[in-house]
């Protein structure tokens, strides 16, 4: 069974934008779009506003015409509702689970209760087991024009990034994108390499051929399983939050992996995830490393 594109839903230009992208993204995928808002009863100065049937009238209300803009812009699109109780983080996180990904606004609060914003958002990044999209106020169809590619983020191990350029890949063969599979590197220290790393930089000729080989052989798989996505390997000194920004200018999508930090405050992104998503221009997915 096909799992559905799910966006969370509050009300806000933010969230609003990020349903539209679902919504586009699921019929390129022949996907159902599920459309959810987290609610909690909150106590409010007004009085009509206090009773929570009110307010959960409210919400299921909002959910509702957000559905059927959707609806009236991709007439066959499989669309449902859901207004989930509980706190935010969880009940978004739940929904991540049973959906291919979870599309969210990047930033603000709605007139119902808002969930996309500061601590919260990155926590549902931090706990989903899925990929997560975060899309600002603003973003358009024109963003995903021909021409525009997506940018991915390879490090590490070949088996570090599968998931992270899988989904990359796929999004780009549902759109006839390139990808731009961006891999940078800086110099360690001289202790920092074993051995056998030593071994395997000398056989390479160099620190430079030895990225362009790792991302090569990094690709090499999901080359074979999408050939008739166009790639561009891109291999920069530099930090990998920078070099990313740095090709992501004309970006229709940039996805990066995820591997949560735990710390004696909480979990946290690490640092090349937050950056991009605090300064890209265009929609950006956060991928759990496998």
């Amino acid at each position: 069974m096909k799992r559905p594109i799910t966006a969370g839903v509050d009300g806000t230009e933010e969230s609003l934008a990020a349903l539209a992208w679902a919504a586009r993204e699921a019929v390129r995928r022949d996907l159902a779009l599920r459309v959810v808002h987290a609610w909690r009863y909150e106590p409010h100065e007004v009085v009509e506003a206090a009773d929570p049937e009110v307010q959960a009238g409210w919400a299921k209300e909002a959910v509702g015409e957000a559905a059927r803009t959707v609806t009236e812009r991709h007439p066959g699109l499989e669309v449902s509702t859901d207004v989930v109780a509980g706190a935010d983080v969880d009940a978004l996180v739940a929904a991540a689970a049973e959906a291919e990904m979870l599309v969210l606004g990047s930033r603000g609060h709605g007139r119902v209760v808002g969930f996309l914003v500061g601590s919260v958002g990155q926590q549902v990044i931090v706990e989903a087991a899925r990929p997560v999209v975060l899309v600002r106020a603003g973003d358009a169809p024109s963003g995903e024009a021909v021409g525009r590619e997506i940018v991915v983020g390879q490090q590490g191990d070949p088996q570090d990034s599968a998931e992270v350029l899988r989904f990359a890949f796929e999004a780009a063969a549902a759109r006839g994108a390139t990808v731009r599979a961006v891999r940078a590197w800086t110099l360690p220290p001289v202790f920092a390499y074993s051995p056998g790393s030593l071994k395997l930089l000398d056989e390479a000729g160099g620190l430079e051929p030895y990225e362009k080989k790792a991302l090569s052989t990094a690709l090499q798989p999901v080359r074979d399983r999408f050939p008739d996505v166009p790639v561009v390997e891109h291999v920069e000194m530099g930090s990998a939050g920078q070099v990313l920004l740095s090709v992501a200018g004309d970006a229709q999508l940039v996805v990066v992996g995820r591997r949560a930090h735990r710390t004696a405050v909480g979990a946290r992104i690490g640092s090349v995830a937050h950056g991009v998503l605090h300064h890209a221009g265009c929609p950006v997915a956060v991928v759990p490393h496998v």
